[in-house]
């Protein structure tokens, strides 16, 4: 062949087609608002994009301390079957001061 190509596009499925008029006449209703509705729009965005981030960091803080949790419950049950607290340490990245203190 001579370089010349065939372009194909993919086909969207109906629903994302759909969804992507959806957002195309979302897009041309918040282009048309007053400044004032704008604004109120805006902020109304601002505070769920807020929203979300305050739930994720969240949820992090949650599954962080969830995991100390089964950690420290580990660390007990190998202290309890007499297992050496430095092994007890390496085992579960815990600190040994913490170990000690269990």
């Amino acid at each position: 062949m001579s370089g010349n190509k065939i372009l194909v596009r993919p086909i969207l499925p109906f629903k994302a087609r759909k969804a992507v008029f959806e957002k195309l006449e979302d897009i041309a209703d918040v282009a048309s608002m007053s400044p004032e509705d704008r604004e109120r729009y805006d902020n109304s965005v601002k505070v769920y994009r807020d929203y979300l981030v305050t739930m994720d960091a969240a949820e992090q803080k949650g599954m962080k301390e969830g995991a100390q949790k089964a950690q420290l419950q580990i660390a007990r049950n190998m202290k309890a079957k007499g297992i050496d607290n430095q092994s007890i340490a390496e085992c579960t990245d815990l600190p040994l001061s913490m170990i000690e203190e269990l």
